[in-house]
């Protein structure tokens, strides 16, 4: 009778009794996992196909994936470098385009100032005109209203003349009792007037 112990790191795991023939047995088993191939090691011809695929595989890549590859890295970069080559050029323009926006707002705010201080002499210049133009009609209306003005009083001392003369010549022939001279009365008022008119 045999004992088997089995232990891990000093503590006791298992405790088996066996007897010969059991031990004889497990002793051929261990004999046979000796002989046995390790599953670990690789054989040869593991090793060959493994390096046959990889050498395929290494031809492959350089022949046909890596040409591929560097192909389509190669235009994503050109495809990159365009588009930020054509984003500068879109910038360079837009500054342009507002360098001439600017200037042409310049001209626009320059040529609309003109336009409005030539809008206000005009103005300036209708307004003068409209003013001589009101004044002189204003000096001719005052100058026509003084004539008419002037002929109402030579009319009016006309009248009044005629008729103090007439009064003259009443109270005259009333007093004296016989009419006196017509002309030699009217000649009396009139330097009557020109001197009461002078003083």
């Amino acid at each position: 009778m045999i004992v088997h112990v089995t232990t891990w790191h000093g503590e006791l795991v298992q405790v088996r009794v066996a007897t010969e023939e059991q031990t004889d047995s497990a002793a051929s088993t261990s004999e046979a996992a000796t002989s046995a191939p390790n599953p670990i090691a690789p054989e040869p011809k593991e090793l060959l196909w493994g390096a046959g695929s990889f050498l395929v595989f290494l031809v492959l890549m350089r022949l046909y994936m890596f040409p591929k590859i560097k192909k389509g890295m190669d235009a994503r970069y050109n495809g990159i470098r365009e588009d930020l080559e054509q984003a500068d050029a879109t910038r360079l323009a837009a500054k342009s385009d507002v360098v001439a926006y600017e200037a042409a707002l310049v001209g626009v705010r320059a040529e609309a100032a003109a336009r409005v201080d030539k809008a206000r002499q005009t103005l300036d210049q209708e307004r003068t005109a409209l003013m001589a133009d009101a004044t002189a009609r204003n000096g001719a209306k005052r100058q026509a209203a003084e004539a008419e003005i002037s002929a109402a009083r030579v009319a009016v001392r006309d009248q009044v003349a005629a008729a103090v003369a007439s009064v003259t010549e009443r109270t005259a022939q009333l007093a004296v009792g016989k009419k006196p001279d017509a002309s030699v009365v009217a000649q009396a008022v009139q330097q009557a007037m020109q001197t009461g008119g002078r003083s």
